[in-house]
């Protein structure tokens, strides 16, 4: 693995505030579709909450896996902005029952402890107030610690996020080496520069480790079109192995099924891609 990255200047060294990981559906996305959201059980799982050691202090994580075995091909899950809740929990479990470990820490809980934030705006600020760096070295850090509990495969190691965990997604791959396979689901390509987020996904195009499978909406009012053929532009002039797949109907966080968002047709078809381009890539 590389060299865990330094936090930027200025980045407290008090470590993480008191953060617990939020138990059920966040809030701050707005109501809960209880119709639709999915609910994986842990049967056949180990399955649960971790604390995973970095330079600073302790970064809590949910992680699930088979009950049984070891060197398990992995995937990082990256959150939304809404934190490491029951959504991303489930995501976790899903990935497990096909075989494989899956792990999503709490990557900004140096910044917040999501499970207190209730409203969308605040959420947001709190995104904006976390480094890439951090959250590039946190998931080093991720995988590192999986690698040396002897249950995790660092050479089937993948990726998936949503939304800002999407935009990670990109900029995780371009930045780790042994990552063999990303899967993007509407996460940003462009945007405006700052400190704390110095590049965007088009930006690193060229440096991409692995292919990436990006999944998008075409009725997305975040991610314009043209953002996606940027992307993909600068992908193949690399010579950059992707795909993308825009569901011509679907709109942003079509896969977030607790919410009104929830497209359920492009969500599985979304799912069963992942499967296959994890299994294409060596991440099986």
């Amino acid at each position: 693995m590389n060299a865990p990255v330094k936090p930027p200047t200025g980045l407290s060294r008090r470590g993480f505030v008191a953060t617990s990981l939020t138990a059920g559906f966040t809030l701050a996305a707005g109501p809960v579709m209880a119709q639709t959201a999915i609910r994986t059980d842990t049967a056949g799982l180990m399955a649960g909450e971790i604390l995973i050691p970095t330079s600073d202090g302790l970064m809590k994580a949910y992680w699930a896996m088979p009950a049984t075995g070891t060197k398990f091909p992995t995937v990082l899950v990256v959150q939304e902005i809404f934190g490491v809740h029951e959504y991303i929990k489930d995501t976790c479990r899903r990935l497990a029952k096909a075989g494989y470990l899956a792990v999503a820490p709490d990557i900004f809980a140096r910044q917040a402890d999501m499970s207190k934030v209730t409203d969308l705006q605040a959420a947001v600020a709190v995104s904006q107030r976390v480094p890439d760096a951090q959250v590039l070295a946190d998931l080093d850090t991720t995988a590192r610690f999986v690698d040396a509990t002897g249950k995790g495969n660092m050479d089937k190691l993948a990726i998936t996020g949503f939304c800002y965990g999407g935009r990670i997604t990109w900029l995780y791959t371009a930045h780790q080496p042994k990552v063999k396979a990303g899967i993007a689901w509407y996460g940003r390509l462009v945007g405006q520069k700052s400190d704390l987020q110095p590049a965007h996904p088009v930006d690193v195009a060229a440096r991409m480790n692995a292919p990436v499978l990006g999944l998008y909406g075409g009725a997305d009012q975040g991610i314009p079109l043209d953002t996606v053929e940027q992307m993909k532009k600068a992908l193949s002039a690399a010579g950059k192995k992707h795909e993308f797949v825009v569901y011509p109907d679907a709109p942003h966080a079509f896969h977030a099924d607790y919410r009104s968002s929830f497209r359920k047709e492009p969500a599985e078809d979304g799912w069963r891609r992942l499967l296959a381009w994890l299994k294409a890539h060596g991440v099986a």
